[in-house]
Formats: C-alpha cells, sequence, structure tokens
C-alpha cells in the first residue's frame, strides 16, 4: 500500500522559512516523479513544484519560483520543500504526490499524479 506523509508544516511570520518533507513507502515503481500542491480555503489546488526522479529536473509555478526549492533523497524515499522568503499567499495546506515515470520526467499536473498525501497545514502571518 502507497503511503506519502507530509510533514514540517506551521506558523511562520512573512519572510521566514519553512521545509516541508514528503516521506514515501510502498512505492513498488523503480522511478515515479514527485510534486508539491498546495490549496487554500475557497480556492483550487494549485500546482507549487515538481522534480524528476533523478533529481537533475525541476520546475516551479511562477509565484514561487526563486524562493522555494524541491529536492529529494531517493535512498531515504523522501521528498522536501525548502520554502524561504514566505508571504501571507503561501498559506495554504500542502499536498505532496507521486506518479511513476521515467528517470528524468517531471509532472505539474495534479490529475496525472496517482498518489497524494494528507497535507500538511502552512500559515504565515503578515
Amino acid at each position: 500500500q502507497v503511503q506519502l506523509v507530509e510533514s514540517g508544516g506551521g506558523l511562520v511570520q512573512a519572510g521566514g522559512s519553512l521545509r516541508l518533507s514528503c516521506a514515501a513507502s510502498g512505492l513498488t515503481s523503480t522511478s515515479y516523479a514527485m510534486g508539491w500542491f498546495r490549496q487554500a480555503p475557497g480556492k483550487e489546488r494549485e500546482f507549487v513544484a515538481t522534480v524528476s526522479y533523478s533529481g537533475e529536473s525541476t520546475s516551479y509555478a511562477d509565484s514561487v519560483q526563486g524562493r522555494f526549492t524541491i529536492s529529494r533523497d531517493n535512498a531515504k524515499n523522501t521528498m522536501y520543500l525548502q520554502m524561504n522568503s514566505l508571504k501571507p499567499e503561501d498559506t495554504a495546506v500542502y499536498y505532496c504526490a507521486a506518479v511513476p515515470r521515467l528517470h528524468t520526467a517531471v509532472v505539474t499536473f495534479a490529475y496525472e499524479y496517482r498518489y497524494w498525501g494528507q497535507g500538511t497545514q502552512v500559515t504565515v502571518s503578515s
């Protein structure tokens, strides 16, 4: 059974930093892309960032480009999202997701992902 578990969310002041983690278990594919999405109250879930299995390919939403960094450690089956210079508009529930893909593939559309975590709350105060 595939399980994705996010951690690292919390309350932070604007300008601060947080590091989210996503621990994966039960994934049987030899290669899978992973991504982060977020959903604010009253809004649709939106893409944040994605990383290929190799870690060499990444893609970011324009709203987080230059502030957030996605990475992964395949030996630990864990993906990370380093979030710097946080803004109140970054407040949302953050979800991690995974889908089998080739080593260098990234996936930006939510509907393509097969597995999802339960989410972790990030709140940025002004």
